[in-house]
């Protein structure tokens, strides 16, 4: 019998190019479905080893190789087409000699980014975070170039490197190339943000005449109602939807109560009821401290703060703090001056030239409000460097002691977003049904971890929390919706207990 009777392919010819040897193998037994050993014991967890498989942007089946393929060229093109428009209102030579050398750093990290270059360390530019990242890949990314280092990693890198290439100058170090799409996305989102501000703008009151258990339930309509505010207002994402008409901003931000209850269905893993649990008995302790990790500037972080302003009027919470990034970042995410230029626009601006006197005076109120609670200390902005490294948030209590104590402090602390998420859950491919506090690992079970809750419409491949059944649900969904990981049609609300009140222990 020959080799090629024998099952095995023919060897080709010298001057073809070699095929692929196969085995035809009919008679043994038929293959079994064994199971890979995830998740992997926390021993073998690094950032280049998640707990589950990493998304890595070679997985041409994931939404990480359209994002470092297509999308991250796209937003790093519209990028360089807004500094060369501020370069071209400059007029003093030193400072336009200065921005022309940030352009040509930009071009070469296209160059890096479109060619799948290596990830080479950070620059020291002076920014409080250069060893944390240049540590990570020193130990972690030796050798790996944009696509097959983890999804979540490189594309940090990216936006991490591209802040390099302003902080490095003598005039442009803060400079941020998102910021007009910012300012003018929230300047066409008028419907929503009326909406709401002629609501809130007068102090929250609620009915004389109820009765104590009327009051506690018209309470808990309130509090689920504006959770469900504050979780869709995340659709508004820039980094997602680069080209934006006024209509689609509409569609997206639609806050009526029709709208939510319509939505409530698409909530995959849904804790509204044991957040609400929570919440409500924090106006019994001293602390009632709440804490949101900031995602999206504009119209969601609008959102966040009529749901922060809700908690204060109502006694859930004694004191708000808010944790922005200390540079541009993923497009649209929050930055101080993005805080600073939304609470001053709501009071001072012209954003919205076909508004009516009583709306703009909603406006007003509301965002005068707000800037009295910074002035009083109920609402505190902070920005840390460790938001802005490619770590996920299982190292937050190893790289970043301080900012854990610090959060270990929080009743309750809200991770906005699919960032947030991504970097909470590891960003990897974890079975949907895995329980989020297993997900999120040390920030769920390290000692002093506070009680996290993960307000996120799903627009990227990881999903956990969904229940015993959600395998089969998610299994459902790729079936009858392909994309619906990226869509921002579904989101979940996940809480995890977390172990507050022990004592911290850190390395």
């Amino acid at each position: 019998m020959t080799d090629q009777q024998k099952g095995f392919a023919a060897a080709p010819a010298a001057t073809s190019a070699p095929s692929r040897v196969t085995l035809h193998l009919g008679h043994l037994p038929s293959k079994k479905n064994i199971k890979a050993p995830w998740p992997r014991t926390p021993s073998r967890v690094d950032p280049n080893n998640p707990p589950w498989p990493a998304f890595r942007g070679y997985h041409e089946y994931s939404f990480a190789h359209a994002t470092m393929g297509v999308r991250l060229p796209t937003i790093l093109g519209k990028a360089i087409d807004d500094t060369s428009r501020t370069l071209n209102e400059q007029y003093s030579e030193d400072v336009i000699i200065d921005l022309v050398a940030c352009l040509e750093r930009m071009d070469t990290l296209m160059a890096d980014l479109s060619g799948n270059q290596k990830l080479r360390p950070i620059v020291d530019d002076g920014e409080a975070d250069v060893a944390l990242w240049n540590k990570e890949i020193a130990k972690y990314f030796q050798g790996k170039d944009f696509m097959n280092a983890p999804w979540l990693f490189a594309e940090a890198y990216k936006y991490r490197r591209l802040h390099e290439c302003f902080s490095v100058s003598k005039n442009w170090k803060d400079y941020d190339v998102f910021y007009r799409q910012k300012c003018d996305t929230f300047s066409r989102s008028a419907d929503a943000v009326f909406e709401l501000s002629m609501r809130f703008a007068e102090p929250f009151k609620q009915a004389e005449n109820l009765s104590d258990a009327e009051r506690a339930e018209a309470e808990r309509l309130m509090f689920l109602e504006l959770t469900q505010v504050c979780l869709w207002g995340n659709s508004t994402d820039l980094s997602l939807l680069i080209n934006m008409t006024e209509e689609q901003i509409k569609a997206l931000q639609s806050t009526g109560g029709d709208h939510l209850a319509a939505t409530e269905k698409n909530i995959l893993g849904n804790h509204l009821g044991q957040l609400w649990d929570t919440v409500k008995v924090l106006r019994k302790k001293t602390g009632g401290r709440i804490d949101f990790v900031l995602d999206n500037a504009g119209f969601e972080l609008y959102c966040d703060c009529v749901y922060a302003d809700f908690l204060v009027q109502s006694g859930l919470a004694k004191q708000v703090r808010f944790h922005g990034k200390r540079i541009p970042w993923f497009v649209s995410d929050v930055t101080k001056k993005d805080w600073e230029w939304l609470l001053n626009s709501m009071v001072y601006g012209h954003l919205f030239p076909k508004s009516n006197e009583v709306e703009r005076e909603s406006l007003r109120r509301l965002g005068a409000r707000w800037k009295q609670y910074e002035k009083d200390g109920i609402w505190i902005y902070e920005q840390h460097p460790f938001w802005c490294t490619g770590y996920t948030f299982w190292d937050l209590h190893s790289e970043a002691p301080d900012l854990f104590l610090h959060l270990s402090r929080s009743d309750l602390v809200f991770f906005k977003g699919d960032l947030n998420h991504r970097k909470l859950t590891y960003d990897c491919a974890a079975p949907a049904s895995t329980p989020f506090d297993q997900a999120i690992g040390p920030m769920a079970n390290a000692a002093g971890a506070p009680k996290v809750c993960s307000l996120r419409t799903i627009k990227s491949d990881v999903v956990v929390g969904f229940g015993d059944d959600g395998d089969d649900l998610a299994e459902k969904l790729d079936k009858e919706e392909p994309g619906w990981k990226i869509s921002g049609k579904y989101a979940v609300v996940l809480l995890s207990e977390g172990r507050p009140g022990e004592k911290v222990h850190f390395a």
